[in-house]
């Protein structure tokens, strides 16, 4: 079988010598020391300050969003449910914007005229669908114009630059996931890097039951840490990302070499580099995504109708400002396999059957 994803594996010898550290410390959580080696790494590695750990990428939106002030919010359709289901746990309100046909990120038209038509919402939340930058530079002035903040969900951006700068340093905050089924991973996790150091600072209070080091409790807060484990497992996984993301970006443009005189791909922002996090084609219909599909499986390959459905027919009871363009990628997008264990050979096999069924 060609799997769609395939998590990376740490190397158990060096895990295990990082968990007896562990063990030996009796340190097991509350910002440990490995806590804050991989916080160390992971800002030199991506370029970023002001980075802090969570325990997973949805605790990760709900923190900088309390952090940074907002309780409403102007969210991207297409997306994971997470991105949208993380507010709508808390009641918060939450409204819907249309994406752009060709880089299916959140549009910038549609944002203006959201607040054009009324919207109140204090943040906008825009996801880089794919690992795909948003249009940042625009996103600026919009926030300048109608005085929103903005929270870009990053997810899927590991690794990604624009114009040789973090696209995580854009926005007020942007927020990663470390899940087990991204680039890298420490099993369950996420971070959060914010623009402002003050923020960061009550942040790192708030993911800690709003307790303030040497104080005692200053605020409401929760718990959202990252442990000493998976820690460690980050730091393993760390070593050898440099040859992950290289082997992944080799397969995503093999993957469009081979497919773009047949079906539309995602146009990539020009001034970013590219992750390899996914590999998403637009059929034209969805017939043909299903005829798609079900000749990959016959032929032992997953495929994963990614995203589906838009958000905006998940969550009904939020306002929707004109969603067309996600409702229609949202039926036609399929993800093929790419990751760090697939081959180029493979990536030929599946090249050559999607093109056989168109």
């Amino acid at each position: 079988m060609i799997a769609l994803n395939s998590p990376l594996k740490p190397d158990l010898n060096k895990l295990q010598k990082l968990l007896e550290k562990v063990s030996d410390s009796g340190w097991y959580t509350n910002f440990g020391p490995l806590h804050q080696e991989l916080t160390l790494k992971l800002e030199d590695y991506l370029g970023v300050q002001n980075l802090l750990l969570t325990n997973n990428g949805t605790s990760a939106l709900q923190v900088a969003a309390k952090a940074i002030g907002s309780q409403s919010f102007l969210i991207t359709p297409f997306s994971f449910v997470a991105t949208a289901s993380a507010f709508k746990w808390q009641r918060d309100e939450v409204a819907f914007a249309d994406i752009d046909p060709n880089s299916l990120n959140l549009s910038s038209l549609a944002v203006d005229n959201a607040y054009r038509e009324g919207c109140t919402a204090d943040t906008v939340v825009a996801t880089h669908v794919y690992g795909n930058p948003c249009d940042v530079y625009s996103m600026d002035k919009l926030a300048k114009k109608h005085g929103f903040r903005l929270l870009y969900d990053a997810a899927h951006a590991f690794g990604i630059n624009l114009n040789s700068k973090s696209v995580l340093e854009y926005g007020d905050a942007s927020t990663l996931s470390f899940h087990a089924t991204k680039i890298f991973h420490t099993v369950e996790g996420g971070a959060i890097v914010f623009k402002d150091n003050d923020i960061f600072e009550k942040a790192k209070e708030m993911i800690n039951f709003g307790i303030k080091t040497g104080v005692g409790v200053v605020g409401v807060g929760i718990n959202a840490k990252l442990n000493e484990y998976q820690a460690a497992v980050g730091l393993v996984n760390l070593e050898g990302i440099d040859d992950i993301l290289s082997h992944r970006s080799e397969l995503f443009y093999s993957y469009r070499k081979g497919l773009e005189d047949c079906v539309k791909l995602p146009d990539w922002h020009p001034q970013a580099n590219v992750n390899g996090a996914y590999m998403p084609i637009l059929l034209e219909s969805e017939e043909q995504l299903k005829k798609i599909s079900n000749l990959l499986c016959e032929n032992n390959i997953e495929s994963r109708h990614y995203f589906s459905p838009s958000l905006n027919n998940v969550f009904v009871d939020s306002h929707d400002y004109g969603s067309v363009n996600s409702v229609s990628a949202s039926k036609r997008v399929l993800c093929l396999p790419l990751h760090a264990n697939l081959s180029l050979d493979e990536v030929k096999k599946v090249v050559k059957i999607v093109r056989e069924g168109l």
